[in-house]
């Protein structure tokens, strides 16, 4: 059985400005299964960000196959990409990204209203509430984004990108706008979520929180240098600490 949502074959990105080719992804390789927690990291400029806009589909690649839930999006054009996105993908941003003038659960619902087909009400309001219960934000359902705490923005983000019951959960450095405490529990929030099913990819530059994941993706000038999993991790570890006990 196949378990992979996203695939990626020989994927690249070329920018052209002005006569000068930026090659902001080469050859990019990757696999993602249902169930895996995939952190990418790198130094500033290293392609995070363009990776994430490709696997989000808000970008398209210079070169290279891109497969998602089997379907390869080469050929699709806009509206079936947007289709695709809001059926298969699931944002959280660093700037929550919440509109200030709508309640709670107008914004976890309003990517829902924009789905095909159309979801009725009761559809809608049963996947916000079970969403914002997920985050335990269901008590806030009525107020304001600008009357919740940063971290609890982030989780009415959270709960937004849920709603949809994407096949995968795209990150963006979640913990860019808390303080440590709540970043730390934005972060516990999402590798509960992970160990309840939830597929994730993440992009933070913070090597704390790049340890939660399972599987880290390192990125340089474009290229990935590293793929490491937590199960090699810990067996290094417990290598190395048998040579220092011998």
């Amino acid at each position: 059985m196949n378990n992979s949502i996203l695939s990626l074959k020989n994927l690249s990105k070329i920018y052209l400005t002005q006569d000068v080719e930026t090659h902001a992804l080469s050859d990019i390789n990757l696999e993602i299964s249902k169930g895996d927690y995939l952190c990418i990291s790198g130094p500033s400029g290293c392609g995070k960000s363009t990776l994430l806009s490709l696997l989000g589909l808000l970008d398209s690649p210079t070169a290279g196959q891109y497969l998602i839930e089997g379907i390869d999006t080469q050929s699709l054009d806009m509206d079936k990409l947007a289709e695709l996105r809001n059926l298969h993908i699931g944002f959280v941003f660093q700037a929550f990204n919440l509109i200030d003038e709508l309640s709670v659960f107008d914004n976890v619902a309003l990517p829902l209203t924009y789905r095909e087909p159309a979801l009725s009400y009761k559809d809608i309001e049963n996947r916000v509430k079970n969403s914002l219960a997920q985050v335990e934000m269901e008590h806030r359902l009525d107020h304001k984004p600008n009357q919740l705490s940063g971290g609890q923005q982030q989780r009415v983000a959270i709960a937004r990108a849920l709603a949809g019951k994407p096949s995968i959960l795209l990150v963006d450095e979640p913990t860019g706008n808390l303080d440590s405490k709540n970043g730390d529990a934005v972060m516990d929030l999402i590798s509960s979520l992970n160990q309840q099913g939830t597929t994730i990819c993440m992009v933070t530059h913070d090597p704390r929180y790049a340890g939660h994941a399972k599987t880290q993706l390192q990125l340089l000038d474009g290229k990935m240098i590293n793929i490491s999993n937590a199960q090699a991790i810990e067996g290094n570890e417990k290598y190395l600490e048998s040579e220092v006990l011998a």
